[in-house]
């Protein structure tokens, strides 16, 4: 269950990270830019990454399956969402 929730942690995290930054620089005067907007999508993916790294590395009783599972439900959320009405 805890594998479950690690593998949605490793996609919401970055994925809040980079909205959260993207709506701080579309504030500013010149607003959010196609290059602002491709460097945070670098940035997410590499934080990513780094996240799933670092969860197989430190959390010893890992479940893969549950990982993957829960990192696919999170990034398919928006899907359910959008048809739920």
């Amino acid at each position: 269950m805890f594998s479950v929730v690690l593998g949605g942690l490793c996609c919401v995290v970055p994925n809040g990270i980079m909205a959260v930054r993207l709506f701080a620089n579309s504030t500013k005067v010149g607003g959010a830019s196609p290059s602002t907007f491709f460097i945070w999508e670098f940035i997410k993916i590499a934080l990513t990454v780094a996240l799933l790294g670092a969860t197989a590395w430190l959390y010893h009783d890992l479940n893969w399956p549950a990982l993957i599972a829960g990192f696919i439900v999170a990034l398919k959320n928006y899907i359910i969402l959008l048809f739920r009405h």
